[in-house]
């Protein structure tokens, strides 16, 4: 893959998936990020699979740190100390972009705030991600994307007649929709800078994400009051072509043709129904919406004659839009998510063969080449000797506890 990002130094200073999801984003474009992690316990989340929260994969994979860490380099310094803020700044003097989730309370104890960063390095882009935004009576609270993210904006929009709110879909849902926008961001500010000279401070926070992803529901809440996608009766519906059937092994297919006059002639071809095109009832949009009830239930009926597989080889001869509801295994071996490159292979450092999604953009057609998440603290004296410090200085420094 085009390594857009070569050249550029990224100084990650965070936990969790967020914003480390930006920083591997980077890292997968061709940054050179360097993660810093207390040299005693690291990024918290290593720890969740000591929990049980997280499960081990073979060969000790933890698939929550390699997700939104794979390519970084991983230095481990104590920024309580004196020692080890003053080779934090030292790396920051070398750096374009200082990437932080840390919250303000947290920035100011450990003195890594924009001026104090700016201090060692005017020309640094200080990139803050945030659960509620940097300002107003939420600032200095944290979040998760269960939350800060989900929660706040989302469930409400997707839940239907449950007793509770619909649950995220997955883990990090949020935070890697998040993260990407950040190395947008980045991305912008760091071409701006090259335009204009001036650095940049860049914000993004979960619950501007959620609100952006569901501003169409925002602005008709706005406008007419109502927020929700109609509900109830699938039958109900105002195309029969805009819909999900269920097939005779109990799978699904999703039909999404909004253009329903322009492919109801080649759909009723495609289910073995050709007679449909000229029934009166369903024949144009008009008829089949005011027999709508009577089309999905014959839709209904055909499509529970014949299991899933037969059905996507019969609906790949159409032009309308459709697809296969799947199942997250079931992408790892889809030709077409294959073919595209969007799960690529990398070999943990215990020698375990994983597959992982790469970030959905591609430079020039290439396909992203991955490599893994780094240890805790794996990369300290790699980058300290970079920075000129002598193996004495180095073991110093560690016998003192400001880096592993």
């Amino acid at each position: 893959m085009v390594r857009i990002m070569e050249g550029i130094r990224v100084l990650e200073v965070a936990a969790w998936t967020y914003v480390p999801a930006a920083g591997a984003v980077l890292a997968e474009w061709g940054a050179d990020v360097i993660k810093i992690e207390h040299p005693d316990t690291g990024d918290p989340q290593r720890g969740l699979v000591n929990m049980g929260l997280v499960p081990t994969g073979p060969g000790g994979v933890n698939h929550m740190i390699e997700l939104p860490n794979r390519g970084k380099r991983s230095v481990a310094l104590d920024l309580s100390t004196e020692e080890g803020r003053d080779l934090l700044l030292r790396l920051a003097a070398t750096s374009d972009v200082f990437l932080t989730n840390f919250l303000p309370p947290a920035r100011r104890k450990l003195r890594i705030d924009v001026e104090d960063i700016r201090a060692a390095n005017p020309d640094i882009i200080y990139v803050r991600g945030s659960a509620q935004g940097v300002r107003g009576p939420e600032a200095d609270r944290g979040g998760f994307d269960g939350c800060s993210f989900w929660h706040r904006a989302v469930s409400d929009i997707v839940t239907g007649d449950e007793d509770y709110p619909a649950p995220p879909p997955g883990p990090a849902f949020g935070d890697l929709l998040g993260g990407m926008t950040i190395a947008g961001g980045i991305s912008a500010a760091l071409f701006h800078r090259q335009k204009t000279g001036e650095a940049l401070v860049v914000d993004n926070s979960l619950l501007g994400t959620a609100m952006w992803a569901t501003s169409a529901s925002i602005l008709s809440a706005g406008l007419f009051g109502a927020y929700k996608l109609p509900r109830g009766d699938r039958r109900n519906t105002f195309n029969p072509l805009v819909n999900t059937y269920r097939t005779s092994d109990n799978r699904y297919i999703s039909l999404m043709m909004l253009q329903a006059d322009r492919h109801w002639p080649e759909f009723t071809e495609a289910i073995g129904r050709p007679e449909l095109a000229q029934d009166p009832r369903f024949a144009e949009g008009a008829a089949r919406y005011q027999n709508r009830r009577e089309c999905v239930e014959l839709i209904d009926e055909i499509f529970a004659s014949r299991p899933y597989e037969e059905w996507r080889r019969a609906l790949s001869t159409i032009d309308g839009v459709w697809a296969p509801v799947q199942t997250p295994a079931e992408l790892l071996t889809e030709p077409q998510a294959l073919e595209n490159g969007y799960i690529t292979e990398l070999t943990h450092s215990g020698g375990t063969t994983f597959r992982m999604v790469p970030s959905p953009l591609q430079f020039n057609e290439e396909h992203a080449q991955l490599t893994p998440a780094p240890e805790h603290g794996e990369h300290t004296d790699e980058v300290l000797t970079e920075l000129g410090l002598p193996m004495e200085e180095i073991l110093d420094l560690k016998v003192k506890g400001a880096i592993l």
